[in-house]
């Protein structure tokens, strides 16, 4: 089998919390804690989780927009987080995000041909007429006239704002996209014109996706495998389709019950998580989910289960499965 297009081994970052007169450090917010995955070339990996279970720093650490406190990130092979300032930014051309706020997230004194000229710009590439001649086949290419050019970010919608930003990770021509909750700041209607805008660009440029989401019906829609997290860890990964029909872990199977199904005759049998998820500053001792897990056992709130291989080959961070 041939060599994933990114690893992630290990990966934490940890936040300082200073108070008091002297500002010292009273203690750490573990937003990311030991977090390990790999993305094969070609595939959408999802992450999925609560809002606060560190999703999107994962994300930023794995194209060193945030320096970890510890771990390892391999890039085609090598460890991006040993490279120096001028080869991350060479690498970078590789590695594109798409940010989760369109409207935050385009320069607003700059028109859109200049917001999307501006990666090729930075890494050289071809001359004015011909990041000009870019931009329009861009632009057109992600549903907008290459006429809207010369517009500004404030004259567009929310979702036309996220084709900007498409476009715009798209000029550099990466193999890997980063996208951060591309689509939940969009309307219901606008969310699946981009979710398949992103599909088909896929097939078309041989892209690999992380998609990081916490609506699961959305990265069902668009992922081969899936990746939840719970409290900086990552309780499970499976193939998408194997995952939403069989969960194996506890806190999948609680997030599962929990999407609306359209059917009024489907009585799901909601599981309901007690007490509210912990403080990334005090995680619990053991498992972190052990506190609200309604199957946790003694060994839960002492050891901290290890990512295995199930029997199916998915992989579940659970003492059921030891």
């Amino acid at each position: 089998m041939s060599e994933p297009l990114l690893k992630v081994e290990g990966l934490k970052k940890y936040f300082p919390i200073k108070g008091g007169l002297l500002g010292k450090v009273s203690e750490t917010v573990r937003a990311v804690d030991g977090v390990s995955f790999s993305v094969n070339e070609g595939e959408t990996l999802g992450i999925v989780g609560e809002s606060g279970c560190g999703k999107s720093t994962t994300g930023r650490m794995a194209m060193r927009l945030i320096e970890p406190t510890a771990g390892k990130v391999f890039f085609e092979g090598k460890d991006i987080l040993n490279l120096s300032k001028s080869e991350m930014r060479r690498t970078r051309k590789d590695i594109q995000m798409i940010f989760q706020d369109p409207f935050a997230s385009l320069n607003p004194r700059q028109t859109v041909g200049r917001i999307i000229e501006e990666p090729m710009i930075v890494h050289h590439m071809g001359n004015s007429s011909e990041r000009r001649k870019r931009v329009d086949e861009l632009l057109e290419l992600v549903g907008l006239s290459a006429y809207y050019a010369k517009r500004y970010p404030h004259q567009f919608s929310g979702g036309q704002r996220q084709r900007i930003g498409i476009a715009r990770a798209l000029a550099v021509r990466p193999k890997l996209i980063i996208a951060d909750e591309p689509v939940s700041a969009l309307d219901v209607s606008v969310q699946s014109q981009v979710l398949n805008l992103l599909q088909d660009l896929q097939k078309r440029f041989n892209l690999t996706y992380i998609f990081i989401a916490h609506d699961l019906s959305v990265v069902r829609h668009i992922s081969n495998r899936v990746a939840v997290m719970y409290l900086g860890k990552i309780v499970e990964i499976s193939d998408s389709e194997r995952l939403y029909d069989h969960p194996e872990h506890p806190y999948t199977k609680a997030l599962l019950s929990a999407v609306p199904i359209p059917d009024p005759d489907n009585k799901t049998n909601r599981i309901i998580l007690k007490g509210d998820v912990p403080s990334p500053a005090h995680p619990p001792a053991g498992c972190p989910f052990h506190d609200r897990c309604p199957v946790a056992m003694d060994i839960c709130a002492k050891e901290v289960p290890v990512l295995k291989k199930t029997e199916d080959g998915r992989l579940v961070s659970c003492h059921l499965y030891d």
